[in-house]
Formats: structure tokens, C-alpha cells, sequence
């Protein structure tokens, strides 16, 4: 008699972080990992802990994000849909792909893209959803900023203290604003970000764009490797985390 045969599965989630401590699971905390392994616990009768690709802080949305888990249960055929019944209104599962057993969310991710939304005039459906920044700004600096931070590849400056990282290197390969009718977004996309990192390059570079720090002060602070040189003080419902890269053939 044969013993059953544990499968390995990627999936993908989107999740509004408004009501969430982060996605990590934490002790005492509501967290976006921690009701996901508590919606697959219960469908598969059966503890199931996932392993997710991406952490996101508390407030922080996602327009996706991967977890891996393992099973030897067999998938309902409905999956997807009995998964949503389960998960609240503000998580919802996309997609289930069966992956090789050695295939990692976090370690074979290549890259991943984050938006930062800001918004000028008030703007109720908005509150949740970006940084109310009624502000003037030069976005001809923003967007010479944000091209600067291409030529980098140390961002010790806009890591957050007390992180476990050993290495402060990042291939950032899309830095750019846009204008999208009364929105300003940031768009940013590299192989691998720090604690906070999207955060302080927003926060440092609007200090940019309304003229309390040059051009060459901008260089200045990512050259410094000092975070308290830069500005981590935007808020968290602006950012959101929209895609998570994977090598071709892998999600299958």
C-alpha cells in the first residue's frame, strides 16, 4: 500500500489591509496570513500553514500576493469557490497553481512591484485607499527623483531599523510617477525590497517635489546610508503591493 503523495501549491491572493495587523502571522493579531491558514484549515479539515512571498505591513493593501502550502488531501474541485465563501469580503483567493515540491513563494520570486497612490483633493473612497496630499508640488522633480534612485543599488537609507536582513542591495528596474486625473501614483518594481523601503522613498522623495530638499540633497541622503536622513512618515493605505514575478513555466 502506497502512502499518499504530498502536493505543493502556490496561490494567489488579493486583500484590502485596512483591518489587518500586517500579513505576517503575529501572536494576539489579525493578520491576512493568519485568516488565510485558518480558511484552508477549515475547507481541508486538516492545520494547514502557509508560507507567503511578500510581507506587508499593517494598512498595506495587495493587488497580489503569493503563499505556498503543502497537502496531501486532494483539492475540491471547487476549490476556489468554496475557499471565497470562507475568506471575508476583503481577502479573496484568484488563483491555485500545483507547483513542484521544491518551488518556494518567498526564495523563487524574481521580482516584485509595489504602487503608491496619493490623491489632492478630498476624496471619501479614497481615504482608505491613498494618502490625502492636497499639497503643490513640482512633479518634473518628482519624476527626476524618482529616476535617481535607478542609479543606486545600496538603499541602506530607507530600511527601517531593527530588521534581520543581511544585505541592504536592491535592483530597482522601474522608478517612475504618474499622473492619473487627480492622483499622483508611484510606480516601483525590483528584486527584492527592504523594511519600509517604498514608504521612505515616497516620504523623501515629496520632500523633493515641494522644494525642501534639492536634488542633490536626495543624492546625499541615499548616498549617506543613514535612515534618519530620510522621510518614512507617508501612511500605510497608499501602498499597495500589484505584482509578485515568477520564472516563466513555474505557475502553471
Amino acid at each position: 500500500m502506497t502512502g499518499a503523495v504530498t502536493r505543493r501549491y502556490f496561490i494567489d491572493v488579493s486583500y484590502k489591509g485596512t483591518q489587518y495587523s500586517g500579513f505576517q502571522v503575529q501572536e494576539n493579531a489579525l493578520t491576512v496570513q493568519s485568516v488565510l491558514d485558518k480558511a484552508l484549515s477549515t475547507l481541508l479539515r486538516a492545520p494547514v500553514v502557509t508560507t507567503g512571498s511578500s510581507r506587508t505591513d499593517a494598512g498595506v493593501h495587495a493587488l497580489q500576493n503569493f503563499l505556498h502550502f503543502d497537502t496531501e488531501l486532494p483539492l475540491h474541485p471547487q476549490f476556489l469557490y468554496k475557499i471565497n465563501a470562507i475568506l471575508p469580503p476583503d481577502i479573496v483567493l484568484k488563483a491555485i497553481h500545483e507547483v513542484p515540491p521544491e518551488a518556494h513563494a518567498r526564495f523563487d520570486a524574481l521580482g516584485r512591484s509595489y504602487e503608491y497612490y496619493l490623491y489632492k483633493e478630498k476624496d471619501p473612497f479614497m481615504r482608505d485607499r491613498g494618502y490625502f496630499f492636497p499639497y503643490t508640488m513640482d512633479t518634473g522633480l518628482l519624476q527626476e527623483a524618482a529616476a535617481i534612485i535607478k542609479e543606486y543599488s545600496d538603499f541602506t537609507t530607507f530600511s527601517k531599523r531593527n530588521t534581520q536582513v543581511r544585505t541592504f542591495l536592491c535592483k530597482i528596474q522601474e522608478s517612475y510617477w504618474t499622473l492619473h486625473d487627480k492622483q499622483l501614483v508611484y510606480n516601483v518594481s525590483a528584486n527584492r525590497f527592504l523594511r519600509g523601503m517604498v514608504r521612505g522613498l515616497v516620504g523623501t522623495m515629496l520632500r523633493v517635489g515641494r522644494g525642501k530638499l534639492t536634488l542633490q540633497e536626495f543624492h546625499d541622503v541615499i548616498a549617506s546610508k543613514d535612515c534618519t536622513r530620510a522621510d518614512f512618515a507617508v501612511p500605510p493605505q497608499g501602498l499597495f503591493l500589484v505584482k509578485v514575478a515568477y520564472p516563466e513555466g513555474l505557475l502553471k
